[in-house]
């Protein structure tokens, strides 16, 4: 079973074709996305995944202001949505749904704001407090955190101490970060500020202790397109792939 999660950036705009081929290469069974949005580009791209065979899609997006930032999470599998409690309140930036697979599991798909919101660290801990109470098996959160290590996921000083204590709660709390649980301190940077060139690790998935021995691989991998060289020619952040075992 392989997950994508990708944010892809203002709703994929005129890349959105090349979006949707590049999510076909990597044949996923479970798309997560960040960033999506109800405009026609996004629209599109849904359809396209349905055409993949991405059946059954759910999307945070409102038609009444379809160029906020949203999520879509699609899946080759049913979904019914879950609704745990406590857990983050923005609905725009979080959904979690048990996926009818094969092996049934639960995912959580989320986009947590940034720091100059002021809603970032209810929503982390809202997420905590999710996590620490979770009793309902096998489960996995995945998406754009803008949250890291200090000195680990950052190229230059950017996450502070309650983004680092965040982290490691979760780890605590037995959700293990994928990218680490394969790799440990290996760098890898999933978004540059586009100033200073600077890289920074803000997209994460969380595998819970039911189902982390499942987990094969986690890696993130740059879009590409046409033979561009250029990392961000599809978005400005790289996606997280991970394998389970069946």
């Amino acid at each position: 079973m392989r997950i994508v999660s990708w944010n892809i950036r203002a709703g994929g705009g005129v890349r959105v074709e090349a979006i949707a081929a590049q999510l076909a290469a990597w044949s996923p069974d479970i798309v997560a996305l960040s960033e999506y949005r109800g405009t026609p580009a996004s629209l599109w791209l849904a359809e396209a995944l349905e055409q993949q065979g991405f059946i059954h899609q759910h999307s945070t997006a409102n038609p009444r202001t379809p160029a906020v930032n949203s999520l879509l999470l699609a899946s080759r599998w049913p979904m019914r949505r879950m609704r745990p409690r406590p857990s983050p309140t923005q609905p725009r930036r979080w959904a979690m749904f048990n996926i009818a697979a094969p092996t049934p599991f639960a995912i959580g798909a989320m986009h947590v704001p940034n720091r100059v919101t002021g809603r970032k660290s209810a929503f982390l801990n809202d997420l905590l407090a999710m996590a620490q109470a979770w009793r309902r098996g096998p489960a996995l959160i995945v998406g754009d955190t803008n949250t890291g290590r200090i000195g680990i996921d950052e190229e230059s000083p950017a996450f502070d101490r309650f983004e680092d204590e965040w982290m490691v709660a979760m780890q605590k709390a037995r959700w293990r970060d994928a990218f680490r649980h394969i790799h440990g301190v290996d760098l890898a940077y999933t978004w540059y500020s586009p100033n200073k060139g600077n890289g920074f690790r803000l997209d994460e998935g969380f595998v819970n202790a039911r189902l982390i021995k499942r987990l094969a691989e986690a890696h993130y991998v740059w879009g590409e397109s046409d033979g561009s060289t250029r990392r961000d020619v599809l978005s400005d952040h790289a996606a997280l792939i991970m394998d389970f075992n069946d």
